[in-house]
């Protein structure tokens, strides 16, 4: 979704606070490099330049420049969430308090680049085609996560199809964020999805 979020790193090392600074001043002069010259137009040589780095430290950030767009530490800190709900709450109820709360905490701050880096995501088929791949390792991680809460078999069915369905539905929510140019909060359309969910998605 965005570039990596602003996380609390107070509990963080000094080395792990520099390389997530590193990690983040990467990434914010490849969306503006992108935004100025077009994705295809933009090297890896060059974004390394205006991070002030060496191409071989931009590879040990992040494998392909495609990395700078999808990357982002979000699914950790919604599985974190998850986690932390009140047993007595369903997965479904759970997983809308989780995201309210990670994305409360984010969005402030990160909104814009997330949009921007949605915006290149589905514009770019190459960039479309790593996302799919992205949404298969959400799925992965919200059946894990769910597998944990609910006690049951990483293979149960039950637990495979919410996971798809809650993945799908974050995908129409940010699709509809951004053809509506961002005027509704991304955090209030992820709700609403998860709502529908609840709800059965009655018609």
């Amino acid at each position: 979704m965005s570039s990596p979020a602003h996380t609390e790193q107070r509990h963080l090392g000094l080395r792990e606070r520099k390389k997530a600074k590193t990690r983040r001043t990467i990434q914010e002069h490849a969306l503006r490099l992108f935004t100025e010259q077009g994705y295809e137009n933009t090297t890896v040589e060059q974004i390394a330049e205006a991070a002030e780095i060496s191409p071989s430290t931009f590879f040990r950030y992040f494998p392909t420049k495609e990395d700078t767009v999808i990357q982002d530490e979000y699914d950790p800190m919604i599985a974190e969430a998850f986690l932390a709900q009140p047993a007595t709450l369903t997965p479904l109820a759970a997983m809308r308090a989780a995201v309210r709360q990670v994305f409360g905490r984010i969005m402030p701050q990160d909104e814009q680049t997330i949009l921007q880096r949605s915006r290149l995501i589905w514009s770019i088929p190459s960039l479309r085609a790593r996302q799919v791949d992205g949404q298969v390792a959400a799925m992965t991680m919200l059946r894990e996560v769910m597998t944990q809460r609910t006690g049951r078999s990483p293979d149960d069915f039950h637990l495979r199809v919410l996971a798809g369905a809650i993945a799908g539905a974050w995908i129409a929510a940010i699709e509809t964020w951004i053809e509506s140019d961002g005027e509704e909060s991304l955090a209030d359309l992820m709700d609403r999805v998860l709502v529908l969910l609840e709800e059965g998605l009655p018609l």
